[in-house]
């Protein structure tokens, strides 16, 4: 079955493929060459059915597509949705924006959460799936750890001593949020495979 990812990042392929090894007969690929959908909506649900949905009309195949980032209870729930967006230049930088913005509130009260969202929609660009996922935590005071991505570096989960940038990147996608919301992809698939 072909699974396209509505992306164009070859990291996130290799991720998802990694956590799909348990059904070897999806084959995952990449969104097309000039795919870049504006992000329009006001949710991360939102967000993943506008990418999905651009990315079956322009392949006709059923797509996959994943929105997500973090969102800090001290700041009403940003950078949320506009993570990505949060600073210009790099994810260094934007983690920065974010240390430096988080720099008068104490430990105990920097509590956050990376939330991911994914949106199947089928070769006619009907949502056949949405599903969101929570990795609940906070944010340290520096940045600490080589793994990982975006604001791994600075997000401590809930119970854990090293951040999700010094987790083994296999236990981190047994945990994460993406990791979380794949599988409930999965799940949804070994069903849909075998319906008529």
């Amino acid at each position: 079955m072909d699974l396209v990812l509505a992306t164009q990042n070859p990291g996130k392929l290799k991720e998802l493929k990694a956590l799909a090894a348990s059904m070897p007969e999806l084959n995952l690929i990449l969104a097309p060459e000039g795919f870049d959908p504006e992000e329009t909506g006001s949710t991360f649900v939102e967000n993943a059915i506008i990418k999905a949905s651009e990315a079956a009309k322009k392949t006709g195949k059923l797509c996959v597509a994943d929105d997500s980032g973090i969102c800090v209870e001290a700041l009403n729930g940003r950078p949320g949705i506009h993570s990505a967006r949060y600073a210009p230049g790099t994810d260094r930088d934007r983690r920065l924006k974010l240390l430096e913005e988080m720099a008068a509130v104490p430990e105990g009260k920097r509590q956050a959460a990376f939330v991911a969202a994914m949106a199947l929609v089928d070769g006619e660009a009907r949502v056949v799936f949405t599903c969101e996922c929570r990795w609940p935590g906070h944010l340290g005071l520096a940045e600490k750890g080589e793994n990982g991505f975006g604001f791994d570096p600075i997000f401590y989960p809930d119970g854990s001593l090293l951040t999700s940038a010094e987790i083994a990147p296999q236990i981190k996608n047994e945990l994460s949020h993406r990791g979380q919301a794949w599988r409930q992809v999965l799940n949804f698939l070994g069903g849909y495979k075998n319906t008529p």
